[in-house]
């Protein structure tokens, strides 16, 4: 069984924010367990959610979930640990649609995100 890694001490930044519009659509509603909310990005060349986790984590599973029809065709992966710069670990592409997607080797293609210690995952998906 898995669990959320993010805490009230895990900093998050974003691409963007639709319209500046951070109370509709800022990103607290990333990780607030709201099906009704989300986190929506203005647009441009690409997205991105950076965590700063106050410890080391290992990263094994990735899970995103796009409004239908606002989805990407290919995402990336980077992680650093500390002042390290960020590196690409896997480009995975997910799907068009609202479901919930996980990475494993049945869903995206059969990409799996490598096991490595990091303290700042960035996933950045491209429109």
């Amino acid at each position: 069984m898995t669990h959320s890694l993010v805490c009230p001490e895990t900093v998050s930044r974003v691409s963007s924010v639709l319209n500046r519009n951070t109370r509709q659509f800022g990103k607290k509603h990333l990780f607030d367990q709201d099906e009704e909310t989300c986190w929506n990005s203005d647009q441009g060349p690409s997205q991105w959610v950076t965590l700063e986790f106050p410890q080391l984590i290992r990263v094994s599973q990735l899970q995103i979930q796009f409004q239908g029809g606002f989805s990407s065709r290919r995402g990336c992966l980077e992680g650093s640990q500390g002042t390290q710069a960020l590196h690409k670990i896997v480009d995975f592409y997910p799907e068009d649609n609202n479901s919930l997607q996980i990475s494993c080797p049945c869903f995206w293609g059969g990409w799996s995100v490598p096991l490595e210690a990091l303290d700042s995952p960035k996933p950045e998906w491209e429109p």
